[in-house]
């Protein structure tokens, strides 16, 4: 078969509602893949990049969110890209590998040469054909994305070595203890059909080590909290550790963002990411303004058509304004996300903060954070239906949902 006639297919991992807890309080009414980032649901991103990828027959989301929740961004997202975007429940966690197993029959019923597998709390530029070429010239079994960050920042994911020549993975440890290399992983795969055999020979090991002897109370306790299901596989541990070195993964480095999205700190800096990102490659989805018939509009901006922003405000840079919100005159809003039918009232300011949907800024209120995404309390997270009443001031705080605040805070998170 020819290359022009292979087809590919990608899979995206979502998670579900277990692995969003640090996302909230944003996750509480939305899962955290349709979290908007620049306008958009987090998961749109990695999907729109796989459009580029040549000769794609479909996309798959896997996780264990209940399907309901996804139906209607999925068939809108289809319709839109013209090519089928499924999603697939898991019926409990498999694991990042495990999960791509258990659905082996329909990943591969138009028997795809190559398989996508990506990360949805992963943002980044999804250079997908660049790595699509590469990994064919390797010629291995996969290819990881990877990137080189700080030594300090390195040990927070997994490290890994590469042959500076060859680029083939050598050495891979997930999260150690001490310095390994400053190349991290970065959630974004290729893999060829291979990559099924590789996990169904763990799930027989499992299985066999299981059935080697019967244990005593003690340790079937032991292994029942320290040992993995039998068909739950990940990917780092139970399949790149060891295959490192044996010349069946490569490596692909990419000199552009990234960014791990787990908190709503990060989510708020990766919606900055996308927004610069607009500029070159979708810029007809960035707003603009001299504050004349439409708001002065300082650098990245997004502005969903159903909002009303009045012209005397003053958006950006880095702005998402989500749809039916309502912003009065002379509102400065800065380095935010405001979410569905919020509405912001004469003179309020917003800045470093998410102002949560159905929320309501009082006139000459100020939300507002530091913009240190690292921290907890770095920015100001207002939840669903928040009331900030008339020159209120709330700084690095969060607050949950359907609170009313009368009086200022500041580093507080409001129960």
């Amino acid at each position: 078969m020819k290359n022009s006639e292979e087809k590919v297919v990608a899979v995206i991992m979502v998670g579900g509602p277990t692995k969003g807890t640090r996302f909230r309080p944003l996750s509480f009414n939305t899962p955290k893949p349709l979290f908007p980032l620049a306008g958009q649901p987090m998961v749109h991103h990695p999907i729109s990049a796989c459009k580029s990828i040549p000769n794609l027959a479909q996309i798959f989301l896997i996780g264990f969110h209940e399907e309901r929740e996804f139906a209607l961004y999925v068939s809108s997202i289809s319709s839109e890209l013209k090519i089928p975007v499924r999603y697939l429940k898991e019926d409990k966690p498999h694991g990042s590998a495990g999960g791509l197993y258990y659905f082996k029959d329909l990943i591969m019923e138009d028997n795809p040469s190559h398989i996508f597998l990506l990360n949805c709390d992963v943002c980044c530029s999804f250079p997908l054909p660049e790595m699509l070429v590469a990994h064919r010239r390797y010629g291995g079994m996969g290819t990881l994305l990877v990137i080189k960050v700080s030594a300090e920042a390195a040990s927070e994911f997994g490290e890994l070595v590469a042959d500076p020549i060859t680029n083939e993975l050598l050495h891979y440890t997930e999260k150690p203890e001490t310095f390994v290399s400053d190349l991290i992983n970065c959630g974004v795969y290729i893999f060829t059909p291979e990559i099924f055999n590789v996990i169904e020979d763990i799930h027989t090991h499992y299985e066999d080590r299981a059935n080697l002897h019967t244990l005593s109370s003690s340790e079937a306790l032991w292994s029942a909290t320290k040992t993995p299901a039998k068909d739950f596989v990940r990917l780092d541990q139970d399949i790149l550790s060891p295959l490192a070195g044996k010349k069946q993964l490569y490596t692909y480095e990419t000199m552009d963002f990234w960014e791990q999205i787990k908190t709503p700190a990060m989510s708020l800096k990766c919606s900055a990411l996308y927004l610069a990102q607009f500029r070159h490659k979708s810029p007809n989805l960035l707003a603009c303004g001299d504050g004349t018939k439409n708001p002065t509009v300082v650098g990245d901006v997004y502005i969903h058509p159903s909002a009303k922003v009045h012209t005397t405000a003053k958006i950006g840079p880095n702005v998402s304004i989500s749809a039916n919100v309502r912003v009065a005159a002379g509102v400065r809003l800065m380095s935010c996300i405001i979410l569905d039918d919020a509405e912001i009232q004469e003179n309020a300011f917003v800045m470093y903060a998410i102002v949560g949907w159905k929320s309501s800024l009082g006139k000459w209120s100020r939300v507002q954070g530091e913009g240190d995404y690292k921290t907890k309390l770095g920015i100001t997270i207002l939840g669903e239906a928040v009331t900030v009443e008339d020159e209120v001031v709330v700084v690095n705080s969060i607050v949950l949902p359907n609170k009313i605040l009368n009086i200022s805070v500041q580093e507080e998170i409001i129960l």
